[in-house]
């Protein structure tokens, strides 16, 4: 297999200084709108990139739910080994990569934790289903098979039938 061999010749627009707004933020905000209306899969989709207490680097990929001025934000579960990873150092990369557009956005920067209300809100917002796989799932653990699962899901959609 010849990897050297593979190559891409890039067509689009480009990159100039004096195309680019001088607000961070408004010019993400620009990329990321030409992102949604344009042939990107899953525009939100980014990778996140923590580091372990032992040094080793990890990533992930985690969805954008919004941002604006104060910074981007997504969910995760407190208990997870990225959220761990955070709470020992919160220095973060996000990386969005939109081949689609050729173009990469890399953001770094300090992870803060959203307000219990904020988090209790976007898990509300989630639907039921969704708010059922995760309290099923023990992110970052190893599960025992997908059958027992699987029932756990069950058992819990049987107990919250009724409830909203």
């Amino acid at each position: 297999m010849d990897l050297a061999a593979l190559r891409e010749e890039y067509t689009r627009e480009g990159l100039s200084r004096k195309n680019l707004d001088k607000d961070p933020f408004q010019q993400f905000e620009h990329w990321f709108r030409q992102a949604l209306n344009s042939e990107v899969v899953t525009p939100n989709a980014m990778s996140l990139a923590t580091v372990a207490s032992s040094g080793q680097p990890s990533q992930r990929t985690v969805l954008l739910k919004y941002f604006d001025e104060e910074g981007l934000v997504f969910f995760t579960n407190y208990e997870s080994r990225k959220a761990r990873e955070i709470a020992g150092n919160p220095q973060v990369s996000l990386l969005f990569y939109w081949p689609e557009l050729e173009r990469q956005v890399h953001i770094a920067g300090r992870s803060e934790q959203v307000s219990a209300g904020e988090s209790l809100k976007y898990f509300m917002s989630r639907p039921r289903g969704s708010q059922i796989g995760a309290w099923v799932s023990n992110q970052s653990s190893v599960i025992g098979s997908r059958q027992l699962l699987m029932a756990k899901f069950e058992e819990l959609k049987r107990k919250f039938r009724n409830h909203e």
